[in-house]
């Protein structure tokens, strides 16, 4: 048969007459969000949220930071005064002669760092690996008492104790680059400034002053009668102090311009509103976004306002359930654990390891992985780099207080909470602009309610 003969119209010919189904635009970027779906929201009124706390009068230790720009690592200076040794000193110039004062040090796994029962001559600042520490137990048992990672220090006690020795084994647990700044150093730089000669023995007259002045949180403690009513004891009278300077956080904002001509909004219309995809897809992405600075934002994002006692390191590289529990400890009522999904398939072959079976808990009707009862929850907005990454645990809400999102409501031309489409116009050119604008920020009521797992191995199967 001639191939030029046919029977019936071909579908070449056929398909310009039929109407092709089509679908919505789609999305790649669009994640589970789930730190914005699981977190209690605050409707602020007037842009701020200030967070009233009890007064803390013990100085908090924070994070130094490194300079390491591939060559030989370096403290900055004006760091150093996270350590609650040289808080009071606001002098750079001090600051950056003591870290000039460091050197390096390597040390290969498993060697001892520091010994039990050692006089301490040196303030060490990890800038690489991790340090394990143990003190001496019953029956000869050595007790772990935590992991360091970099940015942390130890050592510090020496500066103005005087006698006390190292009462614990510190031991890298991979290899390790320290810096070290020697007491005799840095009592050298204090001593020819008139301000700080006596800064250290100033220091442990503080410290022993205010033994009797905190409670163990650090907080300014209220005078109590606790006894038997025998005699007719004197009552202290008392008030519970506040902090005189609340941190405040202000809606963080996220904008953008939507242009689309007329003719496009005109003509090219159906089956789908052509406005309202543009403006659908860019609210996505303003999502997307608004996670992403609640996680990373330097100010008030998440992994950069977890207090320095909350922060941990795993043990070994990978997150173990050892790990995890170490977390939950750290806090009471955990509600929630966020992590990469990289760090919870880490997490479940660890698991698999040890032969054990994380539980799981229904939430929205599905069952999610769960360690202890809470749940792990992914979020793709934790960064991943070089192979480690962290883990997040939190307390959520105000009664509870915990970590708490904040918003707006009732913002004019508001299309979701806190989220605005605003008509801006038709210019010359006929293009129509939407002003898009949300407004968001997220907060933390006390410190024991956000922690943090750092340095989580994610490559190492």
């Amino acid at each position: 048969m001639s191939e030029n003969l046919r029977f019936s119209l071909p579908k070449e010919q056929a398909r310009p007459l039929t109407t092709t189904h089509k679908t919505r635009p789609q999305m790649e970027a669009i994640s589970s969000r789930n730190l914005l779906k699981y977190l209690p929201w605050v409707n602020v009124q007037g842009g701020y949220y200030r967070v009233n706390r009890r007064q803390v009068l013990e100085i908090r230790p924070g994070k130094v930071a490194l300079i390491d720009d591939g060559g030989t690592p370096a403290i900055f200076g004006p760091s150093l005064n996270q350590m609650p040794s040289f808080h009071m000193i606001s002098d750079e110039n001090l600051l950056n002669q003591i870290a000039s004062a460091a050197e390096k040090q390597d040390f290969a796994k498993d060697e001892t760092v520091v010994s039990d029962g050692v006089a301490p001559t040196h303030l060490y600042i990890i800038v690489k690996g991790k340090i394990s520490f143990h003190e001496p137990g019953v029956y000869n048992n050595a007790n772990s008492i935590g992991t360091m990672g970099p940015g942390q220090y130890f050592g510090e006690f020496g500066l103005f104790t005087g006698s006390p020795l190292f009462a614990f084994n510190a031991v890298a647990t991979s290899n390790v680059t320290v810096l070290k700044i020697s007491y005799d150093d840095i009592n050298a730089i204090l001593t020819n400034s008139s301000e700080f000669q006596d800064h250290f023995e100033n220091h442990a007259n503080a410290l022993e002053e205010l033994r009797d002045r905190i409670n163990r949180k650090g907080e300014s403690i209220v005078h109590l009668f606790s006894g038997l009513h025998d005699d007719e004891p004197d009552i202290p009278s008392t008030y519970v102090a506040y902090d005189p300077h609340p941190r405040e956080y202000e809606l963080y904002t996220g904008q953008t311009i939507l242009k689309i001509h007329t003719k496009v909004a005109d003509l090219y219309n159906n089956p789908y509103n052509q406005t309202e995809e543009q403006v659908r897809l860019t609210i996505e992405e303003l999502r997307e976004a608004q996670e992403n600075e609640m996680i990373n934002n330097k100010e008030f994002g998440l992994l950069h306002n977890a207090d320095y006692r909350q922060r941990i390191q795993t043990k070994s590289g990978p997150p173990t359930p050892d790990d995890l529990d170490e977390l939950l400890s750290r806090r009471r009522k955990t509600q929630f654990i966020f992590a990469h999904p990289k760090a919870i398939a880490a997490f479940t072959r660890e698991c698999t390891n040890r032969g054990i079976y994380p539980d799981t808990v229904e939430m929205d009707g599905k069952k999610v992985l769960a360690w202890r009862g809470v749940p792990l929850l992914t979020c793709n907005k934790i960064p991943v780099t070089n192979g480690l990454t962290s883990m997040i645990a939190m307390r959520t809400g105000e009664q509870d207080q915990g970590v708490v999102g904040l918003y707006q409501m009732g913002i004019p031309e508001e299309v979701e909470p806190s989220l605005s489409v605003r008509f801006m116009g038709i210019d010359e050119k006929a293009i129509i602009s939407y002003l898009i604008t949300n407004y968001f920020s997220v907060a933390v009521l006390v410190p024991d309610a956000l922690g943090i797992l750092e340095s989580v191995e994610v490559g190492n199967h």
